[in-house]
């Protein structure tokens, strides 16, 4: 009998494939624990239809990500704080990835998840820095900080 799996079946077969399995394993366990489900032919188009779908999905993600790197990689985009400095040079408070991504949707209109901004440690320190950023699986880049005495 041919089944659809809904779920990874550990030895079986994973999640969307399509595969042969005999009848009575099919209709007493993956079926009746809805692990898969028959491979009719509405089934199998509807699984296909979910796929083209999931790719112009990720092609659309793929593509706003790709806009987010060049907006970043422009010259012009560098974010600016401006912080009080101690007598021994560094700031008072640190610059974490949260403020980070608050002031480039402030300054730029470029929203970005502030776990995607990748801080090694806090930063403290004046001058121009630049900070990775992972926006989207592969596609990485970064943003450029300029941090002045206030």
């Amino acid at each position: 009998m041919k089944v659809i799996f809904l779920e990874d079946v550990k030895g079986k077969g994973k999640k969307g494939e399509i595969k042969e399995v005999p009848t009575g394993y099919a209709q007493n366990f993956l079926i009746k624990k809805t692990l898969a489900k028959e491979a009719t032919p509405q089934a199998i188009s509807e699984l296909r239809g979910q796929e083209k779908a999931k790719e112009k999905a990720h092609a659309e993600l793929v593509a706003e990500a790709k806009a987010i790197k060049a907006r970043l990689e422009k010259e012009e985009t560098v974010v600016q704080f401006s912080e009080k400095v101690g007598p021994d040079g560094r700031t008072f408070g640190s610059i974490t990835n949260k403020k980070i991504a608050e002031e480039l949707e402030k300054q730029f209109n470029l929203k970005i998840d502030k776990r995607q901004i990748k801080v090694d440690h806090p930063i403290r320190s004046l001058g121009s820095i630049d900070v990775p950023v992972k926006i989207y699986q592969d596609i990485n880049s970064v943003i450029r900080l300029y941090v002045s005495e206030a």
